[in-house]
């Protein structure tokens, strides 16, 4: 029996087309969101959702950082990656690497450097 449904969804995929295959991800970092006391976060806070996708926009002329990533939620800017975490992501997004982000964690603390963190993630497509 589980073989038999093994085959059925092999022979499923095979027929489906490409762009209906799930991509893998590769984790490339998870990390707290630095800024989030200065941008809109604080206005967005009860609006967002664990597992929200986010924007990773370079801002290379950020007069503070020439390696800046902007995070954005719903196209508002909430915050940077953080400046000791933000080189290799800067790097591959300077390559035109397409990253995806997204909110893994919300708490209710004090410590605005606590209360969101986010993943970065490197689709793969599916061959």
């Amino acid at each position: 029996m589980h073989r038999r449904l093994a085959l059925l969804c092999m022979a499923w995929m095979w027929v489906q087309p490409l762009h209906a295959q799930v991509a893998a991800h590769i984790l490339l970092q998870d990390s707290p969101l630095a800024g989030f006391q200065y941008h809109a976060g604080k206005v967005l806070w009860p609006q967002m959702q664990v597992g929200d996708g986010l924007t990773l926009v370079r801002e290379p002329d950020n007069p503070h950082d020439a390696r800046a990533v902007r995070v954005e939620w719903q196209g508002n800017k909430i915050g940077y990656v953080p400046r000791r975490e933000n080189a290799d992501v800067a790097r591959l997004l300077d390559r035109g690497q397409v990253l995806v982000a997204r909110i893994v964690r919300l708490a209710e603390v004090r410590d605005p450097w606590s209360r969101v963190r986010f993943e970065i993630l490197i689709p793969l497509k599916a061959e």
